[in-house]
């Protein structure tokens, strides 16, 4: 498993645009991609379940990523999340 933890940068937090794209790219990989805020946890394949999370700008989110690619699919997320959040 891996994990990797995130500070929200865009002033917009995570909203629909970037959400869907999240999602696309999280659903790319076999690996499950866990997003968790406190003490709320969601898939990042189900983008209602993300959104409802309500992440705003200077939130921070942990990542776990588990699968038999996981190792490929944490660094595509943690740079999306780098170059879009």
């Amino acid at each position: 498993m891996k994990k990797f933890t995130y500070t929200i940068k865009d002033a917009s937090g995570i909203h629909a645009r970037p959400a869907g794209q999240l999602v696309k790219l999280a659903k790319g990989f076999e690996s499950t991609v866990t997003i968790t805020k406190g003490d709320k946890s969601v898939n990042a394949c189900q983008l209602m379940k993300l959104m409802s999370m309500g992440i705003k700008c200077g939130d921070t989110i942990n990542f776990s990523v588990e699968g038999s690619d996981e190792e490929a699919a944490a660094i595509a997320v943690e740079e999306f999340m780098t170059a879009n959040l």
